[in-house]
């Protein structure tokens, strides 16, 4: 049975469904596998369907649980192979499109228009399935901050969900219109959404702290805490699945032999979306170069060029707000993995990221680490040119994720003079962020996005996801803020008011 052990202390050792119920260590680190011995030849998933891949791919990683609870906790999520499911508006669930200079893995066809769709479909099932496994008689909180997408495509996913309630923090200022008015009209009977007068960041760090908070272990009567972020192993596994899959899409399409490397290019924020592509490379896909694209808080481009992460640096709110982050978690499962399991260094890394905002690496491990990723950023203007440039020359209508990926594939290709296929992240939809992507077309939008949403179908006549379509027409349920600084104070408060519902 696999087994997962946390950054910050190796000795804590879980098999993976304890992992996703956990979330985040007792000790603040992330269950990370030790043993990456496991293997996948990409030939034998030639011609497989996303399900189908989805099963093999996730047996290897969590196998303790059946066969058959994971072909049902896929089926549910994505349908039957070559069957468009619920979830998704496409059987393909992940179609791979050709463009001028690569292809675009399009990940956003789910219920909520992005990326986070294709494990937040599936976790809530996961972690019911594992709430049986241990015969758990108590009620799970899930807390979760979110800088755009992850919020509403947790609260999706973990609707009505028996023995589970969720709460979404997200950033006041700093999510696309679209994004906000889809949390606040959240439905379900156990969802809950606050606004945080802060940063993603602010978010991220309330979540983390409430799991070793003695103001809220105190306030936990048959309640246990849980996150959907992509600190959940949960998260992050089913992430791995589409880098095979778009692998062997570009085989069946004749770009690459079965064993050729491709490139993957990925916009990151929390670093875990790209961390799936090198677990991957590790399983035995092959990964040429994972190229990290960062918009203007391009704290992970200085880190994997020069060794220091210093997370003390301006804040900018961008075009590309899933990634307007400083701290990107899951960076320090790569720290973990590429120090060969060495989490007495992890947790003093971490400790100087804590306390003054920065730590470097030492020379040997930043040399393993840029073995496999490189680092670009893209400027405001730079990701408009590209969102620009991409309909008029390719016909491809991108949001400004997506945009700062594929230029910093131009730029990869520039500097490195690497000309192997290369498969683009494209991780949202464009009229999640209509405003910006109409405005990089026209030079001008309407200040109200929905207005934008439509001038923008009309301009391209590209559909508008159903799910987005009438966000207008649904009531708004949350309307709450909050300081940073009373976080604690009203996770709390919360969690007594769910324990006392459980009486």
């Amino acid at each position: 049975m696999n087994q997962y052990v946390s950054t910050r202390g190796r000795s804590l050792s879980v098999p993976s469904h304890k992992a996703v119920i956990k979330g985040l260590a007792p000790d603040g680190g992330l269950f990370t596998p030790l043993d990456l011995s496991i293997h996948c030849d990409p030939a034998t998933l030639l011609g497989k369907s996303y399900p189908q891949t989805a099963e093999t791919i996730l047996h290897l990683f969590m196998n303790d649980y059946s066969k058959e609870q994971l072909h049902a906790a896929v089926t549910a999520a994505y349908g039957k192979g070559g069957q468009a499911g619920a979830n998704f508006d496409t059987p393909d669930v992940v179609p791979v499109v050709p463009y001028r200079d690569g292809y675009l893995a399009q990940l956003w066809h789910g219920p909520t228009s992005a990326f986070k769709d294709l494990a937040l479909t599936l976790l809530p099932h996961l972690m019911t399935q594992a709430f049986e496994m241990d015969g758990l008689d108590v009620t799970i909180a899930i807390l979760t901050a979110t800088s755009g997408d992850t919020g509403k495509a947790a609260l999706a996913g973990f609707k009505d969900v028996a023995h589970t309630d969720i709460t979404v923090f997200y950033p006041e200022v700093g999510v696309s219109g679209v994004q906000k008015r889809q949390m606040q009209t959240a439905g379900g009977d156990n969802v809950h959404v606050c606004a945080v007068k802060g940063t993603f960041d602010d978010c991220q760090r309330m979540v983390k702290e409430a799991v070793s908070s003695p103001q809220v272990a105190a306030a936990l009567d048959g309640v246990i805490l849980s996150s959907a972020n992509s600190i959940n192993l949960g998260r992050l596994l089913p992430q791995v699945v589409y880098y095979y899959f778009a692998y062997c899409r570009l085989v069946e399409d004749g770009a690459v032999k079965v064993g050729e490397p491709v490139n993957f290019v990925v916009p990151t924020g929390n670093f875990g979306d790209i961390l799936a592509g090198y677990l991957a490379k590790q399983l035995g896909l092959p990964v040429g170069k994972l190229i990290c694209a960062s918009n203007s808080n391009n704290v992970l481009t200085d880190f994997l060029k020069t060794g220091t992460y210093n997370a003390r640096r301006p804040f900018h709110t961008t075009m590309s707000p899933s990634m307007d982050i400083l701290v990107s978690s899951n960076l320090e499962r790569l720290l973990f993995l590429k120090s060969g399991g060495d989490d007495g260094l992890v947790r003093d890394l971490m400790k100087q990221l804590s306390e003054k905002g920065s730590y470097t690496v030492s020379g040997s491990l930043l040399a393993s680490i840029q073995q496999d990723f490189a680092g670009f950023w893209t400027s405001e203007n730079q990701c408009q040119m590209t969102i620009h440039d991409m309909y008029m020359e390719n016909g491809q209508l991108i949001d400004p994720h997506t945009a700062v990926a594929v230029a910093a594939l131009d730029q990869y290709r520039q500097t490195s003079g690497d000309t192997r296929p290369a498969v683009v992240l494209s991780t949202a939809s464009p009229y999640k962020f209509c405003t910006s992507v109409l405005t990089a077309l026209t030079g001008k939008a309407p200040d109200d996005e929905f207005t934008a949403m439509k001038e923008l179908n009309q301009l391209t006549e590209v559909p508008v996801p159903p799910g987005l379509a009438n966000l207008l027409d649904l009531p708004v349920r949350f309307t709450e803020s909050i300081e940073p600084e009373d976080g604690m104070a009203y996770i709390a408060s919360s969690m007594k008011k769910l324990s006392a519902r459980n009486k």
